[in-house]
């Protein structure tokens, strides 16, 4: 049935209505957006790509076989056109061995190592337990309010629900409980 009314889409599109244009964009559009957004990642390259696509599938809707599905075709246009637009962004790359040529001389890179060794494990084990610490020095109403937004990730609502308070003074607590945290770390690294 959707095939039917898909292929009778079509057919209006190409004798020239443009609702017919229309109808297949507002159908389709949410489901290209998304595809393209998970490869993309980014919000206006991704709105662009998919008019592309639309623009592409449009100009070509006199190739669209209907012997197969609209949104396959559709899809596949989205796809390639996507994977086109990531092959034309490749960056330049430069070897890391090979020092960079300047008028005033050659520049060799050089790279920052940024990974974990024992004493920065160390040292981020240590903040932790501190921070815990002092969030369990905290008075109860104030860890409860803070506990609830940073640890279990609760919106000032639900909080607000949780300890049946009103939503002002959830936001007042969080905040006050920022400041006193704050305060007491400063005291414990001076």
């Amino acid at each position: 049935m959707a095939d039917k009314k898909i292929n009778l889409l079509i057919k209006k599109a190409l004798s020239g209505e443009e609702n017919a244009y229309d109808a297949l964009l507002k159908r389709y559009q949410k489901g290209i957006y998304n595809m393209i957004y998970q490869m993309i990642r980014n919000r206006e390259e991704t709105e662009d790509l998919v008019q592309e696509t639309f623009i592409k599938a449009f100009h070509s809707l006199d190739s669209y076989n209907d012997q197969f599905a609209f949104s396959t075709w559709l899809y596949k246009i989205a796809f390639n056109h996507c994977i086109d637009s990531i092959r034309k962004k490749k960056l330049k790359t430069l070897s890391l061995d090979k020092p960079i040529e300047l008028k005033e001389g050659k520049v060799a890179h050089q790279i920052r190592d940024d990974s974990h060794g024992p004493e920065s494990d160390y040292i981020y084990q240590e903040k932790r337990k501190l921070i815990q610490e002092t969030i369990e020095s905290l008075p109860e109403r104030y860890r409860e309010a803070i506990v609830l937004r940073h640890r279990e990730e609760r919106s000032y609502e639900e909080i607000s629900e949780i300890l049946q308070i009103p939503l002002g003074t959830v936001k007042a607590r969080i905040f006050r409980a920022r400041e006193m945290l704050k305060k007491k770390l400063r005291e414990n690294a001076g």
